[in-house]
């Protein structure tokens, strides 16, 4: 069976399920533990394993890093099943002691060099972000951006410019463009009686885009011939977009302040770090070479 560095966490289930036994007798205040007549701090023992204390400290690490199922159990269960681990697993560490693979080693170095360089960048990428950097970077986007027009409009689609003459003469004498469109047109929007939503200039092909920027509210063009057959257009109405409240991008612009952070950071680092190179003349596939471990 394979064991993985989470499978602790069954003790933490089994824990859960376990029946709260109540006890015999209740503890008098006076007897309670030092550990906790004391000022308790992230640095208070909680058990020792052959010598090697634990701390409440690391308890609330790790705490941190279970998911939300076992954050929400009751104070007493977790507490239990978060020092229970911590125990097994420092007993566990200490049965390798002298045992450890070359393997192992590298592991951790990797494990713990990643982890702190994730550290450093958040801490950069906390400082970064903030209120007056967002409505920086919101300002910027939108400064020399000009309100445009936006229209909405709908069409109908038929494979011949006979049928759209036939069909435009039937609007024009006050048959309803939407039902003309259910029945006739050949596109997804018919369902919805031609609607086509709102869209500015740019968007739609030139012909039909065209059309639309010579129309008035409620009028209907056509035929106008594109690459998609032949339409019939009503323009339903035009307004002038604003610019999205920076609550709506809050999340996007703080995105692109942490990737732009993050990537002067590592740039900065680097460049002040004395880097040398000398296993570049390594033949790459030596990467793939697993026997080297055991070398």
């Amino acid at each position: 069976m394979a064991v993985t560095r989470g499978a602790p966490l069954a003790l933490i289930m089994m824990l859960a399920a376990a029946p709260v036994v109540a006890q015999e007798a209740a503890v008098p205040d006076t007897a309670a533990p030092a550990a906790v007549a004391a000022e308790v701090t992230a640095q208070t023992v909680v058990a020792s394993v052959n010598g090697t204390d634990i701390t409440l400290g690391h308890m609330i690490v790790l705490a941190e890093t279970l998911p939300e199922q076992y954050r929400n159990l009751a104070d007493d269960v977790l507490f239990k099943g978060i020092l229970e681990q911590l125990i097994q697993q420092t007993a566990l560490e200490q049965s390798l002691a002298g045992k450890t693979s070359a393997r192992d080693t590298l592991t951790l170095e990797n494990e713990r060099r990643g982890y702190l360089s994730g550290v450093a960048l958040q801490a950069a990428v906390g400082a970064a972000v903030t209120d007056a950097a967002l409505q920086s970077a919101y300002d910027a986007r939108y400064k020399d951006t000009a309100p445009k027009t936006e229209y909405s409009a709908a069409h109908i689609l038929v494979p011949t410019e006979e049928q759209a003459k036939t069909l435009k003469a039937e609007i024009d004498a006050g048959a309803d463009f939407a039902e003309v469109a259910k029945a006739n047109s050949t596109d997804g929007a018919a369902a919805g009686g031609g609607d086509l939503g709102w869209f500015s200039a740019g968007m739609m092909v030139k012909p039909f885009e065209d059309a639309v920027l010579a129309m008035k509210a409620g009028e209907v063009a056509g035929p106008v011939q594109t690459d998609f057959g032949w339409h019939l257009i009503r323009l339903n109405e035009t307004r002038i977009a604003s610019a999205p409240p920076l609550a709506d991008l809050r999340e996007e612009l703080a995105a692109e302040i942490e990737q732009a952070t993050v990537a002067a950071q590592v740039k900065a680092v680097t460049d002040a770090a004395t880097v040398t190179r000398p296993g570049m003349g390594i033949d790459p596939a030596a990467l793939r070479d697993l026997t080297l471990l055991e070398k």
